[in-house]
């Protein structure tokens, strides 16, 4: 049985990826932070999915779940990895706090070269195992990869971020026959968006963009809610591993004549939209 790894598997788009995956015949290794969702992966997938206890920017947790995914592989390769894990620290770039802001990067790029570097010789990407079926690697950006918003700063750079690395990577890695596919979601029907809403943005309530987070607030809760479901995301993560001739990069979007005119209207003039809807606009 071929097997592919997805982290940040007990909710949301990595475990709709679980979903689909299983459901196509493939084994998964799902990671996951806490036992509790290890259990209910358990529970849900049964033996077809195997639980990785690791946070991703935790190097030396990931490099013990190589050890135990290696055991249970017994001389296979990886099909692929889905670098899925990833959080949203949102706020106004001039106040929000630094540490903040440092773990948003940390989590959603660095945390992916962490994964990606360990798990590397088990896609055939050394050079002790390049002669081996080479697997393939899904990137987990976003349409906010390429466009970025107010207040939600942080993870459009951790995105904008994660799609230089993914290009760079896919371009190294053609030495050993290893894929990069990004996959840019839109709005998605996950738990992120109901954290969005309890979000607690009294820190930003005092300062000139008060109004304007809480408008972005309510609007992000209210598209997340109306988003596509995550197994949607999965059947394209499914797609990238295994059709022939995948493309470098996938968008999957409930909106996309939104996505096309930010990525394709002139910048000042889009710039000019936000400022109108949100309240941007120079004050005296």
């Amino acid at each position: 049985m071929k097997s592919i790894l997805v982290t940040g598997a007990s909710t949301g788009i990595g475990w709709g990826c679980v979903k689909v995956l299983t459901g196509k015949g493939f084994h998964v290794f799902g990671s996951v932070r806490k036992p509790a969702d290890a259990e209910r992966l358990c529970a849900e997938f049964g033996s077809k999915v195997t639980p990785l206890l690791f946070d991703v920017t935790d190097a030396p947790a990931v490099a013990s779940a190589v050890n135990t995914v290696r055991e249970k592989l017994a001389g296979q390769t990886l099909f692929g990895l889905v670098n899925n894990a990833g959080i949203a620290n949102p706020g106004p770039l001039l106040h929000i706090d630094i540490d903040f802001f440092r773990k948003q990067l940390e989590v959603n790029v660095t945390g992916q070269l962490i994964v990606t570097q360990a798990f590397a010789p088990l896609l055939g990407a050394s050079p002790e195992t390049r002669t081996k079926t080479p697997g393939r690697i899904a990137m987990m950006s976003s349409v906010g990869g390429k466009v970025g918003m107010p207040f939600v700063g942080p993870y459009n750079t951790s995105k904008f971020a994660l799609e230089g690395l993914s290009e760079s990577l896919r371009r190294e890695l053609m030495l050993y026959g290893v894929d990069v596919i990004v996959i840019a979601p839109g709005a998605i029907a996950t738990p992120i968006w109901d954290k969005a809403d309890a979000l607690d943005i009294s820190a930003y309530e005092k300062t000139p963009y008060g109004p304007s987070v809480s408008k972005v607030k309510s609007y992000m809760t209210e598209m997340g809610r109306k988003g596509l479901a995550p197994e949607k995301i999965g059947w394209v993560v499914h797609t990238a591993l295994t059709t022939h001739a995948p493309k470098t990069r996938y968008i999957v979007t409930p909106d996309p004549l939104q996505n096309w005119l930010s990525n394709n209207m002139p910048r000042r003039m889009v710039d000019q939209a936000i400022a109108k809807q949100l309240g941007l606009s120079r004050r005296a």
